[in-house]
């Protein structure tokens, strides 16, 4: 069974830097393709992850301005999400997400979308006062 736990999030201030990690048993951070998604106060998930990553590499939004890096630690088994320079707007609850049936190599592509994953976390909620 896959599971994703969040965790990180808290209040932090405006122009600060947030890192919240994802936590992932029953399928291994090199074995699949693992993006960040967000909810902001009073809509609905956002479709597409601010941040992957797989084999090949990371991939942003570029709504997020250079704002945001991904990372993991094979060892750890674990997925971060870094962004700096925290904004109101920022606000929201941020999910962790899972396709473990996509590498990013062995001929399989990671993707932002969110109907692409199919392990999610409960999320964390992130809140940035001005």
């Amino acid at each position: 069974q896959v599971r994703l736990v969040e965790s990180g999030g808290g209040s932090v201030n405006t122009g600060e830097s947030l890192r919240l990690s994802c936590t992932i048993s029953g399928v291994r951070v090199n074995n699949a393709c693992v993006g960040w998604f967000r909810q902001t106060p009073g809509k609905k998930r956002e479709e597409f992850a601010i941040g992957m990553i797989g084999n090949a590499g990371t991939e942003y939004d570029d709504s997020m301005e250079d704002r945001v890096t991904v990372s993991r630690d094979n060892a750890e088994n674990a997925v971060y999400l870094q962004i700096a320079n925290m904004r109101p707007e920022d606000s929201a609850i941020y999910s962790c997400a899972a396709d473990s049936r996509r590498t990013g190599s062995d001929g399989t592509r990671c993707f932002r979308r969110d109907f692409m994953y199919e392990h999610w976390g409960q999320g964390t909620r992130v809140t940035v006062s001005t």
